[in-house]
């Protein structure tokens, strides 16, 4: 724990010491903001869950860090994106540290905690791997070679530096280089067992955070912490998790496994190495049973096992089992000092390790988890895939009844209301503590909880028009039809570009990509996949006459405020596809249990997504515009009022002519 004993974080402590920040950032004071962060500062004292929605602009950022540092116990915040970890650390926090640096008795202290294959690897960088080692170094100029050599340059000024050796500072870089300078938690050594251990970058990183008041971690790190319970961040006594409404995404991702021929065609080679006995080849032969058996299974969810699949998962699993009992044991003193160890043999153990743990779950067949098979794609093989039916018990099991937890995002209201949100995470709608109430007094596996709304200092009622286009036929399995191609067109002529387009599919983005490119050849139009993210969003910020098409990277990961973003169109509900193996599953159990799965999963699953989407719009006070839903079934069917519900309070139409003319004012404007 951190050394400096820092002051109780009442509610007016709270409150007086954000006025502070505010004042010396050169901010205002935003009632919302004072308001969050005074619940988060009760959620701590009282050990008490609390759920805050607040809008964008609200400064949730400050509202949970100051809190945060005045609590008197570590403190971690999770976020679902490197984008908002990067701005957190970098921005937010040394702003705030400098301007409540005086401050008496407080601890400031923050660090920032990630995989380990986020950092660069000493020991892979100077020893190499026996597997690659000189196969890169030896390409010509400018190839991938020279690539690595660069990354590996900048690594020992990192390390001679005292950098961080994080990936994201690293110079530009692709995925496949990056792992030529990185190892797998699989792949390490372990400090002790490693010549470079005291300066190895990642465990810098967790000495800094064990000195640290604040530990900045992702969602997936967070998952493995606390719900597989691998030690991965310091102590702590409480948790905000931002960006709370992809947690059960981020957390069912880093709880999912995949296995395929190629895994443990791979495992049995790397084996063979290291092993004297057959069992390596034992465990190739069971890669070949296993692709056997997938080839006489169909992409999609496995509901119950053939019995061949079944046979050769159990083959692979005990295969590996008896490989790993053969790899020979380590020498006496190989430890402290690095001699002796073997990073050939380390990474061979490690995938014939994850190859096993695999292959033994699969093999369970546990009612609590979904197994499927991917289906192949051109250079992709097929594989078997297992995640858990659903995440809300460990959440609810091994960290909410662990740790106090603080959930803030956005859009954690849907149809008006937490419960939908609250249940997948764990929390139940009978332990909400309402306004005005007391919390009940501790009883066993009770866990109470607040919901709160700060709202927005957006005033979306005038800010921004919601056009449902009710005329338009519903949508079908083929894509675009062609009136939703004209709607289109002629939205985007009104709005002279300056139009996000959010589509269900690549295919129906670049349908309308072409239509609109067609037909108003005067305007920019950008479809995802012309070019990388950050330089498309780069070129509609930079033309406002530009349109820029895409899918789901660009419903929550773009943030444009101004006049570049009037329009943004969102072709269909985003409904999961009938077919998505878990989505499926987790809808089906719902059903099975006696709940309405359709809207406990697939209209929740919708809900968040369309707010996330609309949210693009208005990203600050001066933003105005247009969200328009071309599906007609948020006016007419029945859970039509439960998503429109779950969007910002925007003025409403179905007029397609009043909503062409605000859009050619806008754009003459």
């Amino acid at each position: 724990m951190p050394e400096t004993t820092t002051v109780s974080a009442p509610a007016d402590a709270v409150e007086a010491l954000l006025g502070r920040a505010v004042e010396k950032l050169g901010g205002e004071r935003r009632d919302g903001q004072v308001e969050m962060a005074r619940a988060v500062a009760e959620a701590f004292a009282e050990e008490r869950h609390l759920l805050v929605q607040a809008g964008t602009g609200t400064g949730k950022s400050l509202a949970y860090l100051v809190p945060a540092l005045l609590h008197d116990r570590r403190v971690v915040v999770a976020t679902a994106t490197l984008a908002l970890q990067h701005q957190l650390v970098e921005r937010d926090l040394p702003r705030l540290v400098e301007a409540l640096g005086d401050f008496p008795g407080l601890d400031t202290s923050f660090a920032v905690l990630k995989g380990r294959s986020n950092y660069a690897c000493l020991h892979r960088v100077r020893e190499g791997v026996p597997d690659e080692q000189g196969a890169l170094v030896s390409m010509p100029e400018g190839s991938l070679g020279a690539e690595v050599v660069a990354l590996r340059e900048w690594v020992e000024e990192e390390a001679a530096g005292g950098g961080t050796g994080e990936r994201d500072g690293a110079p530009r870089h692709t995925e496949r280089v990056w792992r030529q300078v990185s190892v797998s938690a699989r792949e390490c050594l372990g400090a002790s067992r490693c010549a470079y251990g005291t300066e190895c970058f990642a465990e810098l990183a967790k000495e800094r955070a064990q000195r640290s008041q604040l530990v900045v971690t992702n969602h997936s790190l967070l998952a493995i912490d606390a719900i597989e319970g691998v030690p991965m961040i310091p102590d702590y006594d409480a948790v905000v998790v931002d960006e709370a409404h992809e947690l059960v995404a981020r957390v069912t991702q880093a709880a999912t496994d995949e296995l395929s021929v190629g895994d443990v065609e791979r495992a049995a080679r790397r084996a063979a190495r290291h092993v004297d006995g057959g069992e390596a080849d034992d465990l190739d032969d069971a890669a070949g049973a296993l692709d056997d058996a997938l080839r006489e299974v169909d992409a999609g969810r496995i509901d119950r096992q053939p019995q061949q699949l079944a046979d050769a998962l159990v083959l692979v699993r005990d295969a590996a089992r008896a490989c790993l009992s053969a790899f020979p044991r380590e020498e006496p003193g190989s430890g402290s000092s690095g001699e002796g160890a073997d990073p050939g043999k380390q990474q061979a153990k490690g995938w014939v390790q994850e190859v096993h743990q695999v292959a033994e779950r699969m093999a369970a067949a546990l009612d609590s988890d979904v197994l499927w098979l991917s289906e192949a794609r051109e250079r992709v093989p097929a594989r078997l895939c297992v995640a858990p039916l659903q995440v809300w018990g460990t959440l609810r099991d091994r960290l909410l009844a662990e740790k106090t937890t603080v959930m803030t995002s956005a859009t954690l209201m849907l149809g008006g209301d937490f419960a939908a949100v609250a249940g997948t995470l764990g929390l139940k709608p009978s332990e909400r503590v309402l306004d005005g109430q007391e919390a009940p007094a501790p009883a066993e596996g009770v866990l109470p909880w607040r919901g709160l709304d700060v709202g927005s200092p957006f005033d979306y009622g005038k800010q921004a028009i919601l056009y449902v286009a009710r005329h338009l036929p519903p949508p079908g399995r083929d894509g675009l039809g062609p009136a939703q191609l004209d709607e289109i067109v002629e939205l985007v002529d009104a709005s002279d570009g300056r139009a996000l387009g959010l589509f269900s599919s690549r295919r129906a983005a670049e349908a309308a990509a072409e239509a609109v490119r067609e037909r108003l050849p005067h305007l920019t139009t950008l479809a995802q996949g012309d070019a990388q993210l950050p330089e498309l969003a780069r070129q509609f910020v930079a033309d406002p006459h530009t349109c820029l098409f895409g899918t789901l990277s660009l419903w929550q990961g773009l943030d444009v405020p101004g006049d570049t973003c009037q329009l943004v169109m969102i072709d269909r509900i985003p409904f999961p596809r009938p077919d998505d193996p878990l989505m499926s599953a987790r809808q089906r159990a719902a059903d099975q249990a006696g709940g309405n799965g359709f809207m406990q999963v697939a209209a929740t699953h919708a809900a968040l997504l369309l707010a996330q989407g609309a949210g693009r719009l208005v990203r600050t006070t001066a933003d105005r515009g247009v969200v328009a839903l071309l599906d007609p079934r948020i006016a007419t069917a029945r859970y039509g009022g439960f998503l429109k519900a779950s969007l910002p309070p925007m003025w409403s139409t179905t007029d397609p002519a009043l909503v062409r003319q605000a859009l050619a004012r806008l754009a003459a404007d």
